[in-house]
């Protein structure tokens, strides 16, 4: 298994990915409704779009391959969305296919993320995830604390919605570390 830097060839995967796993997470969670709406066509776009960002900003994409090179996980991340004074970075997106899950390819993505911010000058960040996302457990044991919460819609639905933030991504490295 091996962590790089996406590119552009690695776009209909990673839109793979993104909507299977939006399915196996949220199930439960999100209006199937609105979970049958997700596209994998229409995140190809997305995900077109997001890979090009980064070649001109703050932003970036690591994806996980298994030991065949096909593309099974990703991390995005980059500069904080809304200015926020005490964190500067933030982990938008982590997704790993469920049957590679527990695996410790969340461990590498994260750590591959806290070296990019680190890189880019961003000592600190904040990750939001759905409050009901078993991935919840993951932040916190890598010692992610609940900073911020807000309610946010999907499918019709009010959904909590948790920030979990490090003052220091060191941290971060360092509990990774001793797992």
């Amino acid at each position: 298994m091996i962590i790089r830097e996406a590119n552009l060839n690695d776009v209909q995967a990673i839109a793979r990915v993104h909507v299977d796993t939006w399915y196996t997470t949220y199930k439960g969670i999100i209006p199937e409704s609105y979970l049958a709406k997700l596209s994998y066509q229409q995140r190809e776009i997305a995900w077109q779009k997001i890979i090009e960002d980064t070649m001109s900003s703050s932003q970036f994409v690591d994806v996980a391959e298994n030991n065949s090179g096909e593309i099974i996980g990703f991390a995005n991340s980059g500069k904080e969305r809304t200015s926020d004074r005490t964190y500067k970075g933030e982990l938008y997106a982590i997704y790993i296919l469920a049957a590679y899950q527990r695996q410790g390819i969340g461990y590498k993505l994260t750590l591959s993320t806290v070296d990019k911010l680190s890189e880019l000058g961003f000592n600190s960040m904040l990750v939001w995830v759905l409050a009901d996302n078993p991935a919840c457990r993951f932040y916190e044991t890598i010692g992610g604390q609940k900073v911020y919460e807000k309610q946010i819609e999907r499918g019709g639905v009010m959904l909590k919605e948790i920030a979990y933030g490090w003052q220091d991504i060191t941290s971060v490295r360092d509990r990774i570390s001793s797992r």
